[in-house]
């Protein structure tokens, strides 16, 4: 499996989450998002619980293969826009590489 080129992170740590914005390369380049997408959670899989982070009742979010589906519009975008491939491989990194990074409202716990 090769390595990938997509790096994401959310730009707030701690108990400000939602006050932060996406900073995604590929190949080290930066990528522009959509308005819509830069500063909100990208709804993927996983446990985003402050409190209870090993409790599998606390997972939400959209798995990967429906998260491409529902997203591949404004993807298609960005990837033309960038120049990136637009194939199953890169759409799945693309994924994965948010998926690291993702959050949620609350899951600071700053606003509790």
């Amino acid at each position: 499996m090769a390595d990938n080129p997509f790096h994401a992170k959310w730009s707030a740590q701690g108990h400000t989450l939602c006050l932060g914005h996406w900073i995604i390369h590929y190949q080290g380049l930066p990528l522009s998002l959509p308005d819509s997408k830069a500063e909100n959670d990208m709804d993927t899989r996983g446990n985003f619980s402050y409190l209870f982070p090993d409790e599998d009742d606390f997972i939400e979010g959209t798995a990967e293969d429906d998260w491409i589906v529902a997203n591949v519009d404004w993807l298609m975008d960005v990837f033309a826009q960038h120049h990136i491939p637009l194939d199953e491989e890169h759409l799945r990194w693309f994924y994965q590489a948010v998926n690291v990074a993702d959050w949620r409202c609350g899951s600071c716990g700053g606003c509790i």
